[in-house]
């Protein structure tokens, strides 16, 4: 599902470049499982914003299926991510000024759905999530929890082939996060390939492979 080959990231302080990722070379499996772990600075978020398509400064060769990454322009990646990839950030990413149905909504906007079955797969979203109570309400005014779960909820929505999810349990009590990682291994099971980062080996037993991040390099790899 996705290749990548020799990836190198710096950013620039002043004069000088602090490299980040150096020469990291992965295969993903489509239908995978895989936790990325490392200490804090070994660039597993950096790592993992390459691989959704956020990041575009850095060297190196990426392959989406038959799409060579490296060589689209911005408005192909986004558009390749926008239809395949869904993301869960630990700091939610919810749009405040609107309902839980209308953040929902976001993500099925990049798509060819048509009104009626963008409102199946909101309402079919939302009882499958138990939000339903919830629609009309504004994410501001939930807890941490649902608000995750919303971020859960608005990531898979769309049936991406693909979730990255970055610390997705941090603000969470350890029943939250059980609940959001069992959800995970549910998507997982259906076919969604999943890739999270995360510092919590709690919440990597739950992947099929972890791969360890220090100083930029891949250092370990475990099933």
């Amino acid at each position: 599902m996705i290749t990548l080959r020799n990836i190198e990231r710096s950013f620039d302080y002043g004069r000088e470049k602090n490299p980040v990722l150096r020469g990291v070379n992965l295969d993903i499996e489509e239908g995978d499982f895989i936790t990325i772990m490392g200490p804090s600075g070994s660039g597993k978020s950096t790592l993992l914003h390459i691989v959704g398509m956020h990041d575009s400064t850095w060297a190196g060769e990426y392959y989406f299926y038959d799409q060579a990454v490296h060589k689209l322009k911005p408005k192909e990646r986004a558009e390749l991510r926008n239809k395949n990839i869904g993301f869960v950030f630990q700091s939610y990413h919810l749009l405040d000024q609107m309902t839980v149905q209308e953040n929902l909504e976001v993500p099925l906007s990049y798509r060819n759905y048509g009104r009626a079955e963008r409102e199946q797969l909101v309402n079919e979203t939302l009882e499958r999530f138990q939000l339903t109570d919830k629609r009309k309400q504004y994410p501001s005014r939930l807890s941490g929890g649902l608000q995750q779960l919303i971020g859960v909820a608005r990531a898979m929505i769309a049936r991406p082939k693909l979730i990255l999810a970055d610390e997705p349990t941090g603000n969470l009590h350890s029943a939250q996060a059980r609940e959001i990682m069992e959800m995970f291994v549910k998507l997982n099971a259906q076919g969604t390939t999943i890739v999270q980062v995360t510092h919590s080996e709690e919440n990597a037993a739950y992947s099929r492979h972890i791969i360890r991040l220090f100083d930029g390099r891949i250092v370990g790899e475990t099933d």
